[in-house]
């Protein structure tokens, strides 16, 4: 067995000797000439000439540094446009030549762009990235002309009409970038945190028995060093922050069945929207990774099931109507006890106060932290949305964003092709424009509740009309501007998507239906409606109409082939569905509750959605994070398809659901419970 053993070991570091002989055997180092170097930088030109001297004596780290560069890629003409060489060979090379002199690896990409190298149309908007490896007192754009001599020797062209362009913005090397005053805050109020939260869970844990106990005012005897502690209940700031009190809280399933007040097929609803976000958003990263088969990706958004993906923004829509439900409901039944009045200044401190401190710390994470815990060779920049953060992060925290200016909001291609775009919003955090349409119709909902209160179906009526003014408004705006969301059409603009999809007054409708609709269940709270089964038939063939109609009714117009459709028709669908989608929801949460959901509300109703609906807020946040983090962490070239996404969710989804869970207990539930207090 040694002896195998070392046969293996023999045979190994031969192959080892012989593959570094073998790294490039077609580059002249020769043809160098480090006189193109558009530099007086004596230091880049000396470290220069010592890995051209080191590449002709075969110097292993010399090597390495040449063995870490990218190739031209195979099958360019299927959409493969990167070629990462290996990230961590390059950037770990740090040789020293002698006392004075240290030579770095520095990685980078160099760009070929493919305007002047194809005929092919749809190719014409691209740049092929390669990876490249130079010393690190070497500037990008100090060695475009010695990558240029490169690629020239190693396909013997010297005619070619192809210059390459090393970028230094996404050049990196192994330094460390130093915590600035920022970083060393957020690390420490997590950690303090943190700490807040084990000190009372461990006190919960070891002086307090089983919680449910407390409940029968029993005498609790616990023994700690040698002393006897006599507990009648358990402390309230215990209750507020222990870990495992939150925890229980959090995984409790309650039978809601025996209060009219509860509406138990919500969780259900609000869950599958959850769960349809981190979808959409995991086809999002997928498709703008360094993918080997970009044209298949492409041609995968004609299919059937890619609807789902283009369509995905009525899961916001849903959790829009599930908040104008709520605010309504919960609201009048206030007002009712109250006799008509409503604090208005506490409605907004418990809203703030919930929605504040998560919000506030995720953009402290996402900018300060997302590079201490990730990088790779797509990282450079950190997360996507920083300088947004950095110049306008008092937009998201009042909850205006939606509305601020194009240098806060704007919007960046990831990925083009031709014509095709996929459109990727670049705020300070992506997901936070429906908190502000959120919060911007509950500081206006007040008006709405007074309006109910005192005039009832007048009012009612006269929000109705609301909905069709705002839905014209919407109408127009697209009509007047000709405006397509159409993704082979671009997907929207910046200004048709802060117009037609960001701003609250075009999307509204579905949070004015949910609370149209509140008020209806607040009106017949505790009536059994009977209906025919026709009736009821009848209502579900028409809801799941207006569901799959709105999903899949732009999919023939949606096909590359397809002949362009018109502005009104797609003013129309954009329009109409905006009403159609809530009105659906509408159906399934009134059988749910009447006794007519029969499958649906088994699934919806099921008590095993009420944790993650508790935990939504928190995963709707952070997943994003966790995406980010793993999609542009890769060391190599992607494939795209149906099942890479579903196992890039399934494992991006239970990453968060862990990190959301411990940012809960540690931010969102002893705040939560703070504020319960009032």
């Amino acid at each position: 067995m040694v002896n195998r053993i070392a046969v293996f070991l023999v045979l190994g570091l031969a192959g080892l000797s012989c593959s570094l002989e073998l790294v490039n055997p077609r580059l002249n180092f020769d043809v160098i000439d480090l006189k193109a170097i558009s530099t007086d930088d004596e230091q880049c030109i000396s470290d220069m000439e010592a890995v051209k001297g080191a590449l002709s004596a075969r110097n292993n780290w010399a090597l390495q540094m040449i063995d870490s560069w990218g190739s031209f890629p195979s099958g360019v003409l299927y959409g493969t446009f990167y070629s990462l060489g290996n990230f961590d060979e390059c950037i770990a090379i740090n040789q020293a030549i002698n006392s004075s002199q240290t030579i770095q690896g520095k990685y980078c990409f160099a760009g070929i762009p493919l305007k002047n190298a194809t005929e092919i149309e749809a190719l014409q908007g691209f740049s092929i990235k390669i990876a490249t490896c130079f010393p690190a007192s070497c500037s990008g754009s100090q060695m475009d002309a010695i990558t240029t001599q490169l690629f020239q020797s190693l396909y013997n062209q010297t005619d070619l009409n192809v210059s390459l362009s090393v970028d230094e913005s996404g050049c990196q090397t192994s330094d460390a970038t130093p915590w600035d005053g920022l970083t060393i805050f957020t690390v420490v109020i997590l950690s303090l945190l943190a700490a807040i939260v084990t000190g009372f869970t461990l006190f919960d844990y070891f002086l307090c028995k089983d919680q449910s106990e407390y409940k029968n005012n029993q005498i609790l005897r616990t023994q700690f060093r040698h002393f006897y502690l006599i507990i009648e209940q358990i402390p309230v700031l215990v209750k507020i922050i222990s870990a495992r009190a939150n925890s229980r809280s959090l995984f409790r399933v309650v039978d809601g069945s025996a209060n009219p007040n509860v509406i138990d097929c919500l969780h259900g609803i609000r869950c599958l929207s959850l769960i349809w976000v981190v979808y959409l958003h995991e086809h999002m990263y997928c498709l703008i990774s360094p993918n080997i088969n970009f044209i298949y990706a492409i041609s995968w958004m004609e299919k059937p099931v890619a609807s789902f993906f283009q369509h995905g923004y009525f899961s916001v829509d849903t959790f829009l109507f599930i908040g104008g439900l709520l605010v309504s409901m919960t609201a009048l039944r206030t007002m009712e006890k109250t006799k008509g009045k409503l604090n208005v200044p506490m409605m907004y401190l418990h809203r703030l106060i919930r929605i504040w401190p998560v919000l506030a710390m995720a953009i402290l994470v996402y900018v300060k932290l997302m590079p201490v815990v990730s990088g790779g060779p797509l990282f450079k920049s950190g997360f996507h949305g920083k300088e947004a953060c950095v110049n306008g992060w008092y937009w998201d925290l009042l909850f205006i964003q939606n509305y601020a200016t194009e240098d806060v909001v704007s919007f960046g291609f990831m990925v083009s092709l031709s014509s095709v775009f996929i459109l990727f919003l670049f705020q300070c955090l992506d997901q936070s424009w429906y908190l502000a349409v959120d919060m911007q119709l509950y500081v206006l909902s007040p008006l709405l509740l007074i309006a109910l209160y005192k005039w009832g179906k007048k009012a009612a009526f006269g929000i109705v009309v609301l909905v069709a003014l705002l839905s014209g408004c919407l109408f127009a705006t697209q009509m007047v501007n000709h405006y397509s969301m159409l993704k082979k059409n671009g997907g929207g603009d910046a200004e048709a998507n802060q117009k037609l999809y960001l701003a609250t007054h075009t999307h509204c409708a579905p949070w004015l239906i949910g609370f149209l609709f509140g008020y209806f269940l607040h009106l017949n709270r505790g009536r059994k409606y009977h209906l025919s089964r026709l009736t009821v038939w009848l209502s579900w063939t028409l809801s799941l109409a207006l569901i799959f109609t709105s999903i899949f009714a732009l999919y023939p117009a949606g096909k590359w082939s397809a002949s362009p459709l018109s502005t009104v028709a797609e003013s129309l669908y954009y329009t109409l569905t905006r009403v159609a989608w809530p009105l659906a929801l509408g159906w399934v949460v009134f059988a749910c509750m009447q006794g007519y959901g029969s499958l649906a509300n088994s699934l919806l109703s099921s008590p095993l959605w009420q944790p993650l609906s508790r935990l939504s807020y928190s995963v709707y946040i952070w997943h994003m994070f966790i995406q980010e983090v793993n999609s542009r962490n890769v060391r190599t070239s992607t494939y795209f398809s149906g099942y890479t996404v579903m196992k890039n969710f399934w494992s991006d989804f239970g990453i968060s659901l862990v990190m959301s869970y411990v940012l809960y207990l540690v931010i969102e539930a002893p705040i939560g419970g703070l504020d319960a207090l009032w």
